[in-house]
């Protein structure tokens, strides 16, 4: 059985893993991008009310309407999303909440600002529920309540401080300026597709696997004890060295994303063909749980690196806690 994790140490884990897993950080920045340029409308809501002389009631309509198309597409979004994949829905959902923005920003005609309002809410559940999915989708039993945690702070984050910034915005440089530079920003939003691409998890990605080397160890130190560093020597075939390297360069995410505050590859001197991979976790406990969480991918990318050993050669893993 795995030692507990501590509030602290249990937030730390899940910030380490979404910072060095390239699918959640994806999906977190591009969420706060959406809901900082999105914020704007709703948060002008009132002032774009006051604007078409429609007062309270007009106001309440124009949430209404965000509403009302925001349920309508929640009643086929997954048959979309099935059909079209996550980036055009996301992208479509953005193209059309600027464009609502731009006809709340250019006319004064009350109907036509409540037919924009049915497409942006549409638009804003399309989008958001999309990020939702693929954070949920994306992330490994034990952190996904974590990762939840963190889509939703960040999104009501950005959505916060986006209102707040908005709002400002409108007082100094007026209602239709705001939402031109909202608009033109959530286009600019669009193009983080490029560098940073939404996916969901494969099942190989998500799911847990046995860990690969039993723990050969005499006596077993205290889940608080460390910071406990893991050494795992290779002794590669001749000529293989920058393939070797490139292929166990890729070992630094998944050991960073499940608990190591260190890691680094060294060559043996005296031994040009063996090289040892050093990670450092704090406590025993944290490299418990690390090798926990290692994943049916990140245990087909070890297969990947000791296909270069010698011939008849093994991997050798030692553990060091520090003593002083």
């Amino acid at each position: 059985k795995l030692p507990a994790e501590r509030l602290w140490g249990g937030t730390l884990s899940g910030l380490r893993f979404a910072w060095h897993s390239r699918i959640i950080l994806a999906q977190l920045v591009r969420v706060m991008a959406f809901s900082a340029a999105g914020s704007a409308l709703w948060a002008l809501l009132p002032v774009i009310a006051q604007r078409l002389g429609t007062g309270a009631p007009g106001f309440g309509l124009l949430m209404g309407c965000l509403g009302t198309g925001a349920v309508a597409v929640g009643l086929v979004l997954g048959r979309l999303r099935a059909r079209f994949g996550m980036e055009i829905i996301v992208g479509v959902g953005g193209v059309v909440f600027a464009a609502a923005m731009l006809v709340a920003a250019m006319t004064k005609i009350a109907w036509v600002v409540y037919i924009a309002m049915l497409f942006a809410g549409a638009a804003w559940m399309s989008a958001m529920s999309t990020f939702n999915t693929a954070t949920q989708a994306s992330a490994p039993q034990w952190v996904r309540s974590r990762a939840v945690a963190m889509h939703m702070v960040a999104a009501l984050g950005a959505f916060a401080m986006g209102s707040a910034f908005w709002g400002a915005a409108s007082d100094i440089v007026g209602l239709a300026p705001t939402l031109y530079t909202a608009a033109a920003l959530m286009g600019a939003g669009l193009l983080l597709a490029r560098p940073m691409p939404l996916r969901m998890g494969a099942l190989h990605e998500v799911t847990q696997a046995t860990p690969w080397d039993e723990l050969f160890i005499e006596a077993e130190p205290l889940p608080e004890a460390g910071p406990v560093a893991v050494e795992v020597g290779y002794r590669i075939a001749p000529g293989t060295d920058a393939e070797f390297l490139d292929t166990i360069s890729r070992m630094k995410a998944p050991r960073r994303r499940d608990g190591a505050t260190f890691w680094r590859v060294y060559k043996d001197l005296g031994e040009p063909s063996r090289y040892v991979e050093r990670f450092i976790v704090e406590s025993w406990a944290d490299y418990l749980h690390q090798r926990a969480r290692a994943t049916m991918a990140d245990q087909a990318l070890e297969t990947e690196v000791r296909a270069f050993l010698e011939p008849g050669e093994v991997v050798r893993m030692s553990h060091y806690i520090a003593e002083r």
